[in-house]
């Protein structure tokens, strides 16, 4: 069920331009309208500490965080408005989302890694490797995924594990992030 953005934004307010994804509803947790969400990544700070969010079902709109904690592999949280399981159950699927603006600061040499989406790729002789598309937690750490253009206009991606052993210098300000890493790795 599609709902006109005007009708939404005239109910809920406006929404943000700068919304991130960082999980979905995947269902009730008990009888008191309480949530289940699967966070995108293994830190989620932001959805235990940010009071807004923004949820996708049955338009973008936001919600008020009351409580939220973890539970297992998810994160479980009791919504304003959402006060029964069939109300819970209705926002399954739903995609969660934070501006961010809102997101909790982070010590130096730390990264969201949605800050990192788009960057460049530059090994230490100053060849552009490419962009990086996005970012893999493989259990131990995290893997830069690069879309790079090979000599013959083709293209290949690029899996660099984000360590201090391949990955150097991360400027966001200037939209780039050097490795030791080669395109035919």
């Amino acid at each position: 069920m599609d709902i006109p953005v005007a009708e939404v934004q005239a109910q809920y307010g406006p929404v943000p331009d700068d919304l991130v994804e960082v999980g979905h509803v995947t269902g009730a947790y008990g009888i008191r309208g309480w949530v289940r969400v699967r966070p995108y990544s293994a830190d989620a700070e932001a959805l235990l500490t940010v009071g807004q969010w923004y949820l996708s079902k049955p338009a973008v709109h936001a919600v008020i965080v009351k409580q939220a904690r973890w539970q297992g592999e998810e994160i479980v949280a009791h919504l304003e408005g959402v006060s029964d399981r069939n109300a819970a159950e209705a926002l399954r699927g739903s995609v969660v989302t934070i501006s961010r603006t809102a997101f909790p600061a982070l010590d130096e040499n730390e990264y969201y890694w949605v800050d990192l989406i788009g960057l460049d790729v530059v090994n230490t002789k100053g060849q552009i490797l490419g962009k990086v598309t996005n970012l893999i937690d493989n259990g131990v750490h995290p893997i830069l995924k690069v879309q790079a253009k090979v000599s013959d206009g083709s293209k290949k991606e690029l899996l660099i594990p984000f360590v201090d052993a391949y990955v150097g210098e991360v400027d966001t300000g200037n939209g780039t992030i050097s490795v030791d890493w080669e395109l035919d790795y």
